[in-house]
């Protein structure tokens, strides 16, 4: 497959996904604010997050077959549409006065529902451009640029709802998703065609082959069982940053929004690393170690009296340069590991494996910060994600991945 140009194509993929990133960063952030400030409670964060998750993870599997057998360009493009389209409703529904949140979460579903294929397509077409041996770098590229995001989102989406409300604000997730359907219309991506039959058993028959995929690569199993644990105890903390800076640390918008930006400033620093060094370490052990970093950072974060802000900062920073060795390691691996015309439902699979049990553990998210507080629920958590990085190092299996192509 000609790959010479694949730098080229690139730039204009990184140039719309990172106008998209922006502004989905600004708007999340202000979602966020707008949720904490209104309502003030763990169990609305809570609902929130399993209104944009759940129907990725339920739909997902089936969503992944179609993107091995669709042109994962256009499934890139009509997702994005589709979730601009989401968007612009809810700037009707959250217009003044507008505040049924039974609406709010629907649409946060709907938009879920576009997530499904965008993420998974967006994952599977670097190895149908990217030369093997730049997969990683690409990766650390790809986080460099989420982290600029999440940089200057927060900063971005705290001023806008500082001066406007929040329907408004909306509409810059609306402009992000036009420059990153605009972005694609200037590239060529590969189309592998399956020759599968468009049936229900032949969808079945190929979500099994990408299952197959998973189970029958013992390390690849393991990797999954992991990341789904650790999946499970990070993302009901994950949600309650806000609550631990207002809470715990006595901040306020600006104050969440420092915390925003630093995790970003350490995603970039993490990308950066990758992107430009050349890293001779093993990506199966920068992912079990990163699991430790990060799990330490939760730890510290609430075990930190209220009056060291600054220390949660840097901790903050620590746990974002974490996440973003780890994201880059571990998308890679499974690129390297899974044949280019299975990443589309392997993807999908994960993102459904990890997105499911998180679900629960969020539906708790309010029992949670009520029963035994924020800065314990981040204790508790962080320590059982130490030991999930520690376990890691003692599973053989795990630990060969990737030694195979060497």
């Amino acid at each position: 497959m000609e790959k010479k140009n694949w730098f080229k194509t690139y730039i204009y993929i990184w140039t719309g996904q990172f106008v998209s990133l922006l502004t989905s960063s600004s708007v999340n952030f202000a979602v966020m604010i707008w949720l904490s400030l209104e309502y003030r409670s763990a169990e609305i964060l809570a609902f929130s997050a399993i209104a944009g998750l759940v129907p990725q993870a339920v739909i997902g599997p089936f969503a992944g077959v179609f993107i091995d057998r669709w042109d994962r360009k256009k499934v890139m493009i009509f997702a994005d549409a589709f979730i601009a389209l989401c968007t612009f409703v809810m700037t009707f529904i959250l217009q003044e006065g507008g505040t049924d949140l039974f609406l709010i979460y629907l649409l946060l579903a709907c938009r879920s529902v576009g997530s499904a294929f965008h993420s998974p397509a967006m994952q599977a077409i670097a190895p149908l451009i990217v030369p093997e041996d730049k997969l990683l770098r690409v990766s650390g590229i790809n986080q460099m640029l989420q982290s600029v995001s999440s940089i200057a989102g927060p900063a971005l989406g705290t001023l806008a709802i500082t001066y406007f409300p929040i329907s408004q604000v909306l509409y810059l997730d609306v402009i992000g998703a036009v420059a990153a359907i605009v972005s694609l219309f200037f590239v060529t991506i590969p189309h592998l065609p399956t020759g599968t039959k468009h049936s229900i058993s032949g969808v079945w028959s190929d979500l099994k082959a990408g299952m197959h995929a998973i189970y029958h690569n013992k390390g690849l199993s393991m990797l999954f069982l992991y990341a789904m644990i650790a999946t499970f105890c990070i993302m009901p903390v994950a949600i309650m940053f806000p609550l631990l800076t207002i809470g715990h640390y006595g901040g306020d918008k600006w104050e969440m929004s420092v915390i925003e930006i630093v995790w970003g400033v350490g995603m970039l620093v993490g990308g950066s690393l990758l992107g430009v060094a050349r890293i001779s370490v093993p990506k199966v052990i920068m992912v079990n170690a990163m699991h430790i970093v990060l799990g330490l950072t939760f730890v510290w974060s609430g075990w930190f009296p209220s009056s060291w802000f600054i220390g949660f900062v840097l901790l903050t920073t620590l746990g974002g340069i974490a996440m973003s060795i780890f994201s880059a390691a571990f998308m890679t691996i499974i690129q390297e590991e899974v044949q280019p015309q299975m990443l589309g439902r392997v993807f999908s699979l994960y993102f459904s494996i990890a997105i499911l049990p998180s679900a629960i553990g969020l539906l708790f998210a309010g029992f949670i910060a009520d029963a035994i507080g924020v800065a314990n629920a981040f204790v508790i958590s962080g320590w059982i994600v130490v030991l999930i990085g520690v376990a890691s190092f003692f599973t053989p299996s795990l630990m060969r991945l990737g030694y195979k192509k060497a």
